[in-house]
């Protein structure tokens, strides 16, 4: 599963960054984080960002910093897309 995660985010990645977003260093550590945790955990919710490693680096307030108003969107994408 975690092959099948890491090609999914990988495709997703590629896909996003040619459209309009564009993420910088820090988004895609935490993205990177994102999708470790959805291959191992098949998915990732809210409360999950108060654990390790995401609560050591600000949790789910600094994935509202980094993402903003799409913070909500983009677990929901990767929840969908990586599990595919």
């Amino acid at each position: 599963y975690d092959t099948i995660a890491r090609r999914n985010f990988r495709d997703w990645v590629v896909q996003a960054q040619t459209g309009h977003k564009h993420f910088n260093k820090e988004q895609m550590e935490w993205l990177y984080m994102i999708r470790d945790h959805i291959a191992t955990s098949f998915h990732i919710e809210k409360d999950d960002f108060d654990l390790s490693p995401f609560g050591e680096r600000g949790g789910l307030g600094k994935l509202h910093q980094l993402f903003s108003d799409q913070t909500d969107k983009l677990i929901e994408e990767l929840n969908e897309v990586l599990v595919a």
